[in-house]
């Protein structure tokens, strides 16, 4: 009975199951968080300023797009994690570069604010499992969430790899390897809801020190791809794993029917 009650809400839930493909897609999608906002404020000559109002406008029609599914659709969902994967850049950036907080402040700020929402959402649905997320009340935390685990990865990720001076290189390696202890005490039987919020905090520097790493000129340690095509090709990755889900995922529909 309760395996048919977790099969129910796993089917409701409007987000989707935590495999190798949702980390890949999602490592990726921070990435092009990281090379795209720069691509279209820098290289596409749109300013600082545009960007962020075409970006928030695009976030803003996205999320109210998958919040008025009634389930899981792949295409809306990780289109909204790519979205406010930029603008968690942005708003980090903005921060940083704009006003000069420094990112110590940053970084301390976003974590009580990422903080502050699991106390909220916990106290008013006694769970932070991302498997529960079948009405709109927990989908709105579930989106609040994100949002703050993308810009505080962003600015702890820009401490380590400016501040502190890890650099890109070591950066990805650093940031690799705490994602690998994550994984390991999770198997070895740690809480599952912790482990999942402590990796996708993590993979937002995981992934911005790989673009940055892919992107950035050699004379500034990366490898020189620039950021169109850094962008371009992980776009690329992520849409065939969305296309592959999509697929998979009504092939399932088809056969509860």
């Amino acid at each position: 009975m309760d395996f048919l009650g977790e099969h129910t809400v796993l089917c409701r839930s409007k987000v989707p199951e935590v495999t190798l493909a949702f980390w890949v897609i999602k490592i990726m999608s921070t990435t092009v968080g990281e090379t795209g906002a720069d691509y279209l404020a820098v290289h596409a000559g749109l300013g600082t300023a545009l960007t962020d109002g075409v970006t928030l406008a695009f976030l803003a029609a996205a999320l109210t797009l998958q919040m008025r599914v009634p389930r899981y659709v792949p295409w809306i969902y990780w289109l909204t994690v790519v979205l406010i994967s930029v603008v968690g850049t942005q708003i980090t950036d903005a921060l940083t570069d704009g006003l000069g907080v420094s990112l110590y402040v940053s970084t301390s700020v976003f974590a009580a604010a990422l903080a502050a929402t699991f106390a909220a959402w916990f106290a008013s649905e006694r769970t932070l499992s991302i498997h529960s997320i079948v009405t709109s009340r927990r989908e709105v935390f579930y989106w609040t969430a994100i949002l703050f685990t993308f810009a505080l990865g962003t600015a702890a990720g820009d401490l380590a790899t400016e501040a502190v001076g890890l650099g890109f290189n070591l950066g990805v390696v650093v940031f690799g390897a705490l994602i690998a202890v994550v994984t390991a005490t999770y198997y070895l039987g740690a809480n599952a809801v912790a482990c999942f919020w402590i990796g996708y905090v993590l993979t937002r520097p995981l992934g911005a020190s790989l673009g940055d790493l892919l992107s950035q000129s050699r004379e500034y340690g990366g490898l020189g791809f620039g950021s169109i095509y850094t962008s371009l090709g992980f776009l690329t990755v992520i849409i065939a794993l969305v296309a592959l889900l999509t697929v998979r995922d009504r092939t399932k529909t088809n056969l509860r029917a």
